[in-house]
């Protein structure tokens, strides 16, 4: 019982708070008689006594705390999607905001997900999905406002609501339009000006995270070869230019080097969108900065576990299926809690070679996604960590190329294919051996995990990670997204 009574630092009850606002959303999906704000008053009321009595039990009282806030929360928005009910199988009209790129489904149809979406001038929660074969919605934006004309269905995933066979017509445009998304067409129209495609294709989806260019053959190789992370916008992306920003400006001002950070991480959200994933990889690498700059450090599974309840807080449909986001945050608990421990368990003190620290990270995140893959997808790269082995460490020195020759195509168009000759055969190449992987018959592997078979994969994982973190005596806290 002492162990028990024993004080703990106070950043444990936070985590602890947020672990439970995590639990409370996802409940939420069953449990949702909790709006009354009085709930999140006695949520907030637990999470502060457990703090300020500072007892191990106490964990126990935060975490409950926590999923009350997230009951609260979960249940506001569940109740409020129950205006869907009556309207499934019913002819409706919806005006709605563009949220992300338009996309091409199986059919050749036009793609959109719609955000702050009303019905007669009445709002409805959560995102829209709608496919429309009108052609000129191939032309749609970002942030455009359109109104769709159809029946309504159930959603899937994350969306509470979808449409089909939809009658598409633009409303708004606005002026001068999402300035970031501008830049980023032109930029994007540059580079393949420098460079031939499909490697123009390749290269942009590496620096600016669009896939949707990348021919079909392509972007199904990538998938095939467990290569598809690298070419969307990710929590990779952005760890390559925060530490680029650290490394260039260091030795000149540490306060240089941490505005630069902030100003790549805040250009390329706004560059790629607010989508799920770039929520979470954007909100951990400043809050990574923030701490690097000040001298501090986060332990991992307090990063993560913020980070989770701040975006699901925000908008907890991403607890309720959102793929993307889950799969985010399994990565990134991958590469900053097994990556690191598997390191120090198998070398020590010792710095690894730069291949083997890769090989590590790659063998984490796929071991900390694949659950979720089989269980949703049930079918698997066999061949990711070769690929990711292969590809991964000319990533970096591709975007570089890549920019040179955007920038060069925008500034001194005559010199763009000379200038983006180094691109073109770095990009060729990768393409050659992408396609390469992909071709091996047991590249691709399916199976599915029932859900069973995830909780005990996970259980499993988290028993490895605590051994492997008693044997090698290895603090989590000194695992950093920006070193």
């Amino acid at each position: 019982m002492y162990w028990l009574r024993i004080k703990i630092h106070p950043t444990w009850y936070f985590t602890a708070s947020c672990m439970g606002v995590l639990v409370g959303i996802t409940a939420a999906q069953w449990w949702n008689s909790f709006a009354e704000i009085i709930w999140l008053f006695v949520g907030l009321i637990c999470c502060v006594l457990a703090g300020a009595a500072g007892r191990r039990w106490l964990l126990a009282v935060a975490v409950l705390g926590g999923g009350l806030i997230g009951l609260w929360r979960g249940s506001i928005d569940q109740q409020a999607l129950t205006t869907y009910a009556p309207l499934y199988g019913k002819h409706v009209e919806l005006t709605g905001r563009v949220v992300d790129d338009s996309d091409t489904n199986s059919r050749g149809q036009t793609t959109l997900r719609l955000q702050n979406v009303t019905m007669e001038g009445h709002g409805l929660v959560g995102n829209v999905w709608v496919s429309t074969p009108t052609p000129l919605a191939a032309n749609v934006q970002r942030s455009d406002t359109v109104r769709v004309d159809g029946k309504l269905q159930l959603g899937f995933g994350s969306y509470p609501a979808s449409m089909v066979d939809t009658k598409f017509q633009l409303v708004a445009r606005e002026q001068p339009g999402d300035v970031a998304l501008t830049a980023r067409n032109g930029f994007s129209q540059a580079v393949s000006t420098a460079i031939h495609e499909p490697a123009a294709s390749l290269g942009i989806g590496y620096l600016l995270g669009q896939k949707r260019g990348l021919p079909d053959d392509l972007a199904t190789a990538l998938q095939v070869a467990g290569l598809t992370h690298i070419v969307v916008a990710s929590g990779y992306n952005l760890t390559i230019l925060v530490r680029l920003g650290r490394r260039l400006f260091e030795k000149i001002s540490k306060y240089l080097s941490a505005l630069t950070g902030i100003g790549l991480i805040a250009s390329f959200i706004a560059i790629t969108g607010l989508s799920p994933s770039m929520t979470r990889a954007g909100l951990v690498a400043g809050l990574g900065l923030w701490a690097w700059y000040y001298g501090r450090k986060f332990h991992p599974v307090t990063l993560l576990s913020f980070a989770a309840a701040v975006t699901v807080l925000f908008n907890p449909s991403y607890a309720w299926g959102n793929v993307g986001w889950q799969l985010s945050f399994a990565a990134f608990a991958g590469v900053m809690i097994v990556a690191p421990l598997l390191t120090a368990y198998f070398f020590g003190t010792e710095r690894p070679p730069s291949i083997v620290q890769i090989l590590g990270e790659t063998f984490s995140a796929q071991i900390a996604t694949l659950p979720i893959i089989l269980f949703i997808f049930g079918k698997f790269s066999a061949i990711a960590i070769i690929s990711n082995l292969i590809i991964l460490p000319f990533v970096p020195l591709a975007m570089l190329l890549t920019f040179i020759a955007g920038l060069t195509a925008l500034v001194v168009p005559a010199w763009a294919t000379i200038v983006g000759w180094p691109a073109q055969l770095l990009l060729d190449t990768m393409i050659a051996v992408i396609r390469w992987c992909a071709d091996i018959p047991w590249a691709l592997v399916e199976w599915r995990l029932p859900l069973a078979g995830v909780i005990g994969w996970y259980v499993a994982l988290v028993l490895a990670c605590w051994h492997m973190q008693r044997a090698s005596g290895y603090k989590l806290r000194n695992a950093s997204i920006v070193e």
